[in-house]
């Protein structure tokens, strides 16, 4: 049972706070997994006046350390600016989106280099056996490669289970999980995100999976993996296992728009290759034979390799919306030109980029990928999955990991 904390206690004002907030924007707590009077007083609570919030992550701001050690104090520090921001915004002020997601996540974006993006689609083209080909012929090849990789619909739902259950044993094995932790996963439509974990406490989740669009044989294993094992289920029973457990009960509560989106998101996009090394292509084409389907290992590598050069385009498609204010026509186009989708996709992609909640959210897949991809390249091969191991038990943030990358 954990200890009744005095209600001015630096980090319950930071539950208090962070609570409150699903009350302007429902879905802004992501989990909550602490003393439930708090929620239930900020439930009950009259809906908080944006401005007034503002002024009180502030007030919080200049509190801190307030007797937390100083890392505990700067991880609560670097959330409660997140929340400032995010006040702010609620309360109609106007923040420019690169300050936004900079307020949020503490990273800095820019455009990238469309050179970039010319040089990935030349090796797209060589992956898939058509060197030389460009725009509308690049397009349909592959198209026909996306379409041949479709999972059957009635397929999917076995699919998820066995990858799962293989992920598990492996996860595991490496990085022990309570006996009772428990995944339920559901199929859901009409989302504007292909997965989601609902993390519920007590080491369960719920992890739901869009059909709204075909699910792939070269994209599933690492949904189950984001997700999943060792992904962000794995993250919040370890967390959840470790520091609530010592009474660092800030890991209660996970908020959309702060820095622990950034790192959970960047670990779960790592996870798979955490799990099963790179060369998990082989053991997903085993686990898809045992369904009766082919699964080109080589090919599908390949093609990873060269969409990777492609990360930054739904980033670009952002900055193009709320940075530069370009129409939703001109971006859709620039997300079917350089992603090489469909006019259907590309509408599902601006779903994300501009719903209120979500709109600065797609950075943090671009530079959480990035940033922890540096750090945990950082460490020597066979301390890279130990280093993964880090991820899901300390509470770093991003400006831990660019400390460490600078020493």
């Amino acid at each position: 049972m954990t200890a009744e904390r005095p209600s001015n206690d630096p980090v319950t004002e930071y539950l208090s706070i962070g609570l409150l907030f699903d009350r302007l924007e429902e879905g802004f707590v992501d989990a909550y997994t602490g003393d439930p009077a708090l929620r239930a007083a900020a439930q009950n609570a009259p809906r908080p006046d944006p401005a007034a919030l503002a002024a009180r992550c502030r007030a919080l701001l200049e509190r801190l350390p307030d007797g937390l050690p100083a890392d505990r104090a700067e991880f609560v520090a670097s959330h409660v600016r997140a929340l400032e921001c995010s006040a702010r915004t609620f309360a109609g002020e106007h923040v420019g989106f690169v300050d936004e997601v900079r307020a949020y996540f503490d990273v800095d974006i820019a455009p990238a280099d469309p050179e970039a993006y010319r040089l990935a689609h030349e090796r797209l083209a060589q992956a898939l056996g058509v060197p030389g080909a460009t725009g509308a012929a690049l397009r349909d090849e592959y198209q026909r490669y996306r379409r041949a990789d479709e999972i059957p619909a009635e397929l999917t739902e076995p699919l998820i289970t066995a990858f799962a259950s293989s992920l598990r044993d492996r996860v595991r094995s490496e990085f022990p999980l309570p006996s009772d932790e428990v995944i339920d996963f559901q199929v859901v439509s009409d989302k504007p995100w292909s997965g989601f974990n609902y993390y519920l406490g007590d080491y369960r989740s719920t992890v739901a999976v869009n059909t709204d669009l075909p699910q792939h044989l070269s994209g599933l294993p690492g949904l189950i993996a984001h997700e999943a094992y060792p992904g962000h289920h794995t993250e919040h029973c370890r967390k959840e296992q470790g520091l609530v457990a010592t009474e660092q009960l800030e890991h209660t509560i996970f908020l959309v728009n702060t820095p622990q989106c950034l790192m959970a998101e960047g670990l779960a996009d790592h996870a798979l290759a955490a799990a099963m090394g790179p060369e998990w292509h082989e053991w997903a084409a085993e686990i898809y034979a045992d369904f009766g389907l082919r699964f080109d290992a080589e090919k599908a590598r390949a093609v990873a390799q060269a969409t990777a050069g492609l990360l930054t385009v739904r980033q670009d498609a952002a900055l193009m919306l709320h940075d530069r204010h370009d129409d939703a026509d001109t971006v859709a186009a620039f997300l079917q030109r350089w992603l090489l989708v469909n006019p259907d996709r590309s509408r599902q992609m601006l779903r994300f980029l501009t719903s209120p909640l979500w709109r600065a959210y797609i950075s943090t897949y671009v530079e959480g990928y990035r940033l922890l991809g540096d750090w945990l390249d950082d460490a020597p091969g066979e301390q890279r999955l130990g280093r993964f191991g880090r991820l899901l038990d300390e509470p770093l943030t991003p400006a831990v990991l660019r400390g460490e990358l600078s020493h």
